[in-house]
């Protein structure tokens, strides 16, 4: 869907004045109804807005440039757009990547180049959700921004670096928003209550709910106002208007965890998950993992990352970590949810508190490198198969000494190729059972080799 606003050319004196978009109607919800009318109202983004900020630049006359606005839902990606186009006073072209497609895509930047030859005015088109664009899509728009045909000014809550096609990134400015802090909340939601554009005042919020909305928004403004709203409906129909903690959590029944499984929070959250882990914070690592299994994570992933930590991150300094990894792995797959969270918490407690050694990975990585470096090597005679016609006559495996045979179970003997005799991968750590190994590998290299 498009919608367009026709707005006079940097704010100049001749010719009718810039025409805003209409103000939203009295039924509207109330974060449309408390949508910043100027920059100056915008909370929270005083990185971008802030005096010498790229967006104030930009709205105060700097060269113009498309720019790309990533952020969380509610920080408030759509308002900057339309302020920034309304403040710069171009043609303003909207569409959604939900409903557009390339002839949509195509039909606006014919337009714009036929006004800016024509009569030379700029449009700026917005397009929202622009990571939902293919790639096809996107690549639609890149003669038009390379040309100034067009100014773009696109929003997307995930990271552009994953879902935006190159060539259109490095034409354009990435702007990140910040969610709103906890203040810039709290003002919001009185600046709602109190304003006329919102509730006119006809409640009030009680410190205990207004610190409930604060918590349940996480940074959303738009989940804040709406939670909000509801609360102030049922508040006016049964309470005269006071809105109480038992009103907001009658209403509300919880926040939404901002995670997209498709997106950068799914990266964020995984990445932090495995870092709690790997850094012994049991809590941490629990919090995630709530995150996850709120946000509808598939267990079998998160499941697979807890097998691969414990071969990566723990290895030999606890063998039973793979185990119960493993165990909980199984479990999903027999059970699934909601049950199986349990067995997710009792592997994800057992890998966040074991000790740590990144020997076993370090050690293959090692071993991997020199494989491919061309370290391969002839296997030595004594070890080759002797279990066929002609292999007698080879020299293979001939003069092998059977470890069994020697009371040790240990005997000296060459076993890698010659290019890699004393090449050691795998060095043990100190940290949980592995000490025992940090002292027992080196007495069996010395024997094997003769050291």
């Amino acid at each position: 869907m498009e919608q367009e606003f026709d707005l006079d050319l940097f704010g100049s004196t001749s010719g009718p004045p810039a025409q805003r978009p209409e103000r939203p109607r009295a039924s509207a919800p109330l974060p449309v109804r408390m949508r910043p009318a100027t920059l100056d109202e915008v909370l929270g983004q005083d990185h971008l807005l802030g005096p010498g900020a790229p967006l104030r630049r930009l709205v105060e006359g700097a060269a113009p440039a498309s720019i790309l606005l990533y952020g969380p839902p509610g920080t408030g990606k759509t308002t900057l757009a339309t302020l920034v186009s309304s403040a710069i006073n171009r043609r303003f072209v909207a569409l959604s990547a939900l409903s557009a497609g390339v002839k949509e895509v195509r039909a606006v930047i014919d337009d714009a180049r036929r006004r800016l030859t024509h009569s030379g005015d700029q449009t700026v088109l917005f397009i929202d959700e622009v990571h939902r664009f293919s790639r096809t899509q996107q690549d639609a728009l890149l003669g038009a921004v390379e040309d100034r045909i067009v100014l773009l000014v696109a929003a997307t809550t995930e990271n552009p670096f994953f879902s935006v096609v190159s060539p259109l990134l490095s034409r354009s400015l990435v702007l990140q928003l910040h969610p709103l802090g906890d203040e810039d909340v709290r003002a919001l939601v009185r600046r709602a209550v109190a304003d006329e554009r919102g509730l006119k005042g006809e409640v009030t919020l009680d410190d205990d709910a207004e610190d409930h909305v604060v918590r349940l928004a996480g940074g959303d403004a738009r989940r804040a106002l709406t939670a909000l709203e509801a609360a102030a409906d049922s508040a006016l129909a049964t309470s005269g208007g006071v809105i109480d903690l038992a009103t907001v959590e009658a209403t509300v029944d919880k926040a939404a965890v901002r995670y997209d499984r498709s997106g950068d929070q799914h990266y964020d959250v995984t990445s932090a998950f495995i870092k709690s882990i790997r850094g012994s914070d049991v809590d941490a690592a629990l919090h995630y993992l709530a995150r996850m299994i709120e946000a509808g994570e598939d267990p079998r992933f998160i499941a697979r990352r807890l097998v691969v930590h414990a071969t990566e991150d723990i290895g030999m300094a606890d063998p039973t970590a793979l185990q119960t990894a493993v165990a909980a792995a199984q479990t999903v797959q027999l059970i699934g949810m909601p049950e199986c969270r349990l067995a997710l918490a009792q592997a994800t407690v057992h890998l966040a508190t074991a000790p740590k050694s990144n020997a076993v990975i370090t050690a293959i990585d090692s071993a991997l490198a020199d494989v491919r470096a061309g370290g391969a090597g002839q296997v030595p005679p004594h070890l080759r198969d002797g279990h066929y016609a002609g292999a007698k006559k080879l020299g293979n495996a001939e003069g092998y000494r059977y470890p069994h045979d020697v009371p040790e179970g240990v005997v000296r003997q060459q076993y890698p190729p010659d290019g890699l005799r004393g090449r050691d991968y795998y060095e043990p750590t100190q940290r949980g059972a592995e000490r025992a190994l940090a002292d027992r590998v080196p007495k069996l290299r010395r024997l094997i080799r003769g050291d």
